[in-house]
């Protein structure tokens, strides 16, 4: 398949976001606050008045511990090692909110020399949980946190991270909020919780369309991966009909008939009606795809549409005239029995419109007349043998739905679609997705788009 990638391995999440935090090279990426000064050191009636004024609040006994640690973390070839019970004693001395911004920032710088991720976690979650970040920074310092956590195998609290920048609407030039959400849901699929991880999928997804948002492909992409790779239906099929209605590209046309087929058995007479849609989406392309729909559709029933099929395979070049003896016995065959077929059209219309007619006489004309083209009067028969005792309605629905898009009634196909159950659900989805290819199509061929 050509467009579905393969899960991603934990470490390559983050890694996927441009916006990094340059680990292994040992950089900060956040403008991390340092300690002001310590004149600011303030008893508490001082400390509320310089606090009201805007001014930070530290105390005394914060301050005294911090500036020579401060120095000694600064000092050339420190040890971050060494010097962690002195930070480790900091730690509870912080007290104000200006005390842990100052705190924050000195562990995330430290764990930065010291390529310690949980420092730096802890560092940027100190100078979150200060509440003294600028707002315009705080969604980025959510990122960081985020990437710190998930290098860390903390998903629980990589995610809580995460949600805090994607509710402050938190972008990047090279961050958008989609790389963000599908990072989300990377975070499920790391813990394996895929059927998580695709609702989280499902619900942006349908919060864009709502909100007449374009949806970016790969979130649909990602979907269909997931859910094709852990054979997990119906949401396969979810992704993958609005996957190709909104991205109706070859290959992903492509990736989305294979997939259906590769996910189920279907018998002959079921897999015909995916192999028409292949046909008319361009997916068939190899030998094989000629070969099985040659068998689906057999001469001997509808020799129209075989020949149809074969000449198409000589055209493309897939299979070369003279170089395969079946597929040359069952092009002959078909060919030796149009003429008698199209000529029994007229008696076979009139015997399926008796109203004594029996559902095979039925369903032998809308499946004649459909191989032929002729749209509404198949759609006419396959709606009478909805009508008749032992109908297979699955099958009856999903060839009218069908024959309604040939006669370019997409609402009734639509409606038809819907109402298939079983094992051609899959089949009548992705006919649903071409019957919205076609409607959007139409309206812009009316509104010259």
């Amino acid at each position: 398949m050509t467009n579905i990638s393969s899960p991603r391995r934990p470490a390559a999440l983050a890694r996927q976001l441009a916006l990094a935090v340059a680990l292994a090279a040992g950089t900060a990426v956040l403008a991390v606050p340092g300690f002001a000064d310590a004149a600011h050191a303030q008893k508490k009636k001082k400390g509320e008045e310089a606090e009201a004024a805007g001014k930070p609040v530290y105390t005394p006994a914060f301050v005294k511990a911090y500036q020579p640690l401060d120095a000694k973390l600064k000092a050339p070839g420190a040890s971050i090692a060494a010097l962690k019970p002195e930070i480790d004693a900091l730690i509870p001395l912080a007290v104000t909110n200006d005390d842990k911004l100052a705190l924050g920032g000195m562990l995330f710088n430290a764990g930065i020399t010291g390529k310690d991720y949980a420092l730096q976690l802890l560092g940027a979650e100190t100078m979150l949980a200060s509440g003294k970040t600028k707002p315009e920074e705080t969604g980025r310092y959510h990122v960081v946190a985020f990437q710190l956590a998930n290098e860390l195998k903390q998903y629980d609290k990589a995610r809580a991270n995460l949600q805090k920048a994607i509710d402050l609407n938190y972008t990047a030039p090279n961050l958008s909020a989609g790389d963000l959400q599908m990072n989300m849901a990377e975070l499920f699929f790391i813990e394996d919780r895929n059927e998580e991880g695709l609702k989280y999928l499902t619900d942006v997804i349908a919060a864009k369309k709502a909100a007449g948002q374009k949806v970016d492909a790969k979130l649909y992409r990602r979907g269909v991966s997931v859910a094709y790779q852990n054979e997990i239906v119906p949401q396969v099929y979810d992704f993958v009909e609005h996957w190709v209605a909104d991205y109706p590209t070859p290959e992903n046309w492509r990736d989305a008939v294979n997939l259906t087929r590769n996910l189920n058995d279907f018998e002959g007479p079921v897999l015909l009606d995916l192999l028409r849609l292949g046909k008319k989406v361009g997916t068939l392309k190899e030998k094989n795809d000629f070969i099985i729909y040659v068998e689906a559709a057999d001469p001997r029933r509808l020799p129209s549409e075989v020949k149809a099929v074969i000449d198409d395979a000589y055209a493309l070049g897939v299979i070369p005239k003279g170089s395969d003896s079946w597929i040359e016995e069952q092009y002959k065959a078909a060919n030796s029995l149009v003429a008698a077929d199209r000529a029994g059209l007229p008696a076979l219309e009139r015997d399926a419109n008796a109203a004594a007619a029996k559902l095979r006489t039925v369903m032998a004309a809308g499946d004649t007349f459909l191989s032929y083209g002729e749209y509404a009067k198949a759609a006419g028969f396959y709606e009478k043998s909805l009508t008749l005792a032992d109908a297979d309605r699955d099958a009856s629905l999903t060839r009218l739905g069908i024959a309604q898009i040939g006669a370019g009634n997409i609402e009734a196909a639509r409606a038809a679609f819907a109402q298939v159950t079983g094992a051609r659900v899959p089949i009548a989805r992705l006919w649903t997705a071409y019957a919205e290819q076609q409607a959007a199509a139409a309206t812009g061929a009316a509104t010259g788009s």
